[in-house]
Order: structure tokens, then sequence, then C-alpha cells
């Protein structure tokens, strides 16, 4: 069984580090790399638990397998204290790390970036089902999509006005809640130029089951060089 278990994360653990970057959608924020560090970390330490899982399954079974129907009680089955011990401590040691890395670590790193200076402001508010965007340093409101500059360290401050909605960009991996009656905030650096046509990953998609259209509650995101965001917000001006 041990030469199974080992076998098998030894496989498991290099199809995470193969296959990882396929797994994930593209990256689009800097933010975001720091959500795929986690999972990916994540990912390394399941794989030997989740391997010893399937050795005992796939030792268990030709071992102890019995045919016909049983004519007696099995044989009593006793718990091996030593193993149970051992189990117990290194699960335990893997939460404990897991909760300090990623954990505490990642969100410190996702503090510090949000610490940031702020560069662009949106206030982003859900209603059933639609999303309004209003930049309040350009005194711009659009309800059609989603258009920042690349590079620019953006605070959204998120709110709903009618029910419990979701603010979530997937290409940026940063979600938070939109709540009646208060202002959330999440922050995002957008790095890589791109559109919803190319990435279906920017998008702004309510992440909470609000109700009959709740998956039409989608708004593509845009981002553009920083000249091309400025006469977006001329011609924006211009329109009203």
């Amino acid at each position: 069984m041990v030469i199974i278990w080992i076998a098998l994360t030894a496989v498991g653990e290099v199809l995470v580090l193969v296959s990882a970057p396929l797994l994930f959608p593209p990256v689009a924020a800097a933010e975001g790399k720091i959500v795929d560090d986690a999972f990916r970390t994540l990912m390394i330490l399941a794989a030997p638990v989740f391997a010893f899982v399937v050795a005992m399954m796939i030792y268990s079974i030709p071992r102890f397998r019995r045919r016909g129907v049983p004519t007696q009680d099995g044989p009593p089955l006793r718990t091996h204290g030593p193993f149970v011990a051992i189990w117990v401590l290194v699960t335990t040691a893997l939460t404990i790390f897991m909760i300090i890395h990623p954990g505490i670590t990642g969100m410190n790193e996702l503090r510090a970036e949000a610490k940031e200076k702020t560069d662009l402001v949106v206030q982003v508010e859900g209603f059933r089902w639609a999303w309004r965007m209003t930049y309040p340093q350009h005194k711009v409101t659009t309800q059609q999509e989603l258009v920042l500059p690349v590079g620019a360290h953006v605070r959204f401050e998120v709110s709903s006005t009618d029910i419990l909605h979701a603010f979530w960009v997937p290409a940026f991996r940063m979600k938070i809640d939109a709540v009646p009656g208060m202002v959330t905030t999440v922050y995002a650096t957008p790095n890589k130029v791109g559109t919803f046509a190319a990435d279906p990953g920017l998008r702004l998609q309510c992440a909470e089951l609000c109700g009959l259209l709740h998956d039409k509650m989608v708004v593509p995101v845009r981002v553009v060089d920083p000249r091309q965001f400025e006469a977006w917000l001329a011609q924006q001006a211009q329109a009203k």
C-alpha cells in the first residue's frame, strides 16, 4: 500500500505542476496571481492526502474482498493507535500550515496591494438584474461595459439597491458581496490589455444567486491603455 501511495503521490504532484497552468483561466490582474499561487499550493498539499485515500481503497478491495454470501461475522477489527495518532498529527499540521500559508500570508499580500495608492475609483451598483458603474472622479456613469486602464490600481466600491449580489471578475480572481445598505470595497490592478470577446474571464459577473435572471447579470470588461481610457471617458462625457 505504501508503494501504491508513493507512486500515486508522485503522479499527482507531477500532474499538479504540469497541468495547473492549464486548469486556471488566464489571469489579468496582479492580485489574481496571489490567488492562483494559493490554489496551486493547496493542490500540492492535497495530492498526497488524496493519494493516500485512493491507495487505501486500491489495496483494500482485493485484500479484504469476500466472494459469495457470508455465513458468519467477520473477524473483529481493532483500532491501530499509533496509526491514528500519526494521521491526526500529520493532518493537523497540514491544516495549521495552510492557515498560515497561503491563508494568512496570502491575505497579507492582498492587504499590501490594497494599501497602494488608488489611481481610479469605480462605484459598482448591483440591482436585479444589471450593474451600474460610476466613475466619480470623471462624472461618468454606464451600464454597458466596465472599462479600465491597464496598470491602474482600482478601488471598486460595491453596493446593491435591492438584494444580495456579488461582484466578481473571473480574470481578476477578486470577489466581494454587494450588500444592500452598505458599501464593500475590493481592489484590482489590471496588468493585461484585453476584452471579453478575446477572454471570457473579462466580465463582471454576479456570483450570488439573486433570482430569475441571475445568469443574465453580466457586463463585459475591457482593459485598455491609458490613452484609450481617457478617450473613452471623453466620449462618454459627450454622450450625456
